[in-house]
């Protein structure tokens, strides 16, 4: 993954003009096509690459209490409903999201997919924070272009909801960059294995490489947190 990209990603959101760090697109409100039987049958969504674990790592994963910044981003493609994870991460605007690139967006120039919808904090149904729609979506050209493993990362602005951004209901994660492939992590998201979406973290902080992918426990697209 390029570090510089990123960064120019985020200077460019911060400037309020995401298309031009790369292939941006705007999106059309998924009102209508989620219900909670839809949502309830949304299978989780595979790509990017699955890490294998390392000595002292924790391999299973067990019920995230309260993971106020992380949620599951659900899309609609020709194959049916899925889920991913995302994490809110801190931005000027209070509105950004980051999660895989393949959650959003096809790759090889299958452009971006519909219906996206995001539910912090979504368990057996519940939606305790509201259900939040994007207003613009963004990956790098090399995953828009060619499915580049090393660029799947993307980021979405959401609309505001009832005259509030997401930052300012929940708080954000920091963003970090060039952290090493050595840390003590603890990794919060949606399980493959649950079937239903349901949040999970791994625990105690186990030693990881990031990745973008599926974690050793099965949790696509999920957050890496450093203890502070």
């Amino acid at each position: 993954m390029s570090g510089r990209w990123l960064g120019a990603v985020v200077a460019v959101i911060v400037a309020g003009g995401c298309s031009a760090a790369g292939a941006g697109s705007p999106v059309s409100a998924a009102d209508g096509y989620w219900n909670s039987a839809r949502l309830a049958g949304a299978q989780p969504l595979y790509g990017g690459s699955r890490v294998v674990p390392l000595p002292g790592q924790t391999p299973s994963a067990h019920a995230a209490a309260g993971a106020l910044r992380v949620g599951a981003l659900f899309e609609h493609d020709a194959s049916g409903g899925h889920y991913c994870t995302a994490s809110v991460v801190a931005s000027p605007g209070e509105n950004l999201l980051i999660t895989a690139a393949h959650c959003i967006n096809g790759g090889d120039g299958a452009g971006y997919k519909s219906d996206i919808v995001f539910i912090p904090g979504y368990r057996d149904g519940s939606e305790p924070y509201g259900v939040w729609t994007p207003q613009r979506l963004l990956v790098a050209p090399r995953w828009a272009d060619s499915a580049d493993p090393d660029f799947d990362v993307g980021f979405v602005v959401l609309e505001p909801r009832d005259g509030e951004n997401i930052q300012q209901v929940l708080g954000a994660n920091q963003l970090g960059f060039n952290a090493g492939y050595r840390n003590l992590v603890r990794v919060t998201g949606y399980p493959s294995s649950d079937g239903a979406p349901s949040p999970a973290s791994t625990g105690p902080p186990s030693r990881a490489p990031p990745s973008c992918g599926s974690t050793a426990a099965g949790t696509p697209t999920a957050p890496a947190a450093v203890p502070g």
